[in-house]
């Protein structure tokens, strides 16, 4: 399993705007959310948590499917090729509306119904 460290750390404390996909009935799904939100709740070496707000069809789609692709890029991170660098995180991902990590969620976030909680099982630079 590859964790979060090095290079794709750098580029998880940096990045702006992160976009999750999720498989749905008959295309991908995509959503996104704010880079300062996965920093404020902490990004562990194998686990991402996200504010969840709506994500009603992400969640419908994880109860189907947990597969989950989260893209995050940041020009401040020195890229392989060019300025900035961006990785593909994929793993699993679940909602959560109760219990410790939701709470903690609720507490920063008082809008949100509960976390979206991704599991790193794999991490891709984009070259």
């Amino acid at each position: 399993m590859t964790k979060i460290e090095g290079s794709c750390r750098d580029v998880c404390d940096a990045t702006e705007f992160a976009t999750i996909i999720t498989n749905g009935d008959d295309a991908p799904h995509v959503v996104g959310n704010w880079g300062d939100c996965m920093r404020v709740l902490g990004i562990g070496a194998d686990q991402i948590v996200f504010p969840a707000g709506r994500y009603r069809q992400t969640e419908q789609n994880l109860a189907k499917n947990n597969r989950v692709q989260l893209l995050v890029a940041s020009k401040k991170v020195q890229g392989t090729r060019s300025p900035g660098q961006g990785y593909l995180i994929v793993g699993t991902a679940e909602i959560v509306d109760s219990g410790d990590v939701a709470d903690a969620v609720k507490s920063k976030f008082p809008w949100a119904r509960g976390a979206l909680v991704i599991h790193v099982e794999e991490v891709k630079a984009q070259l």
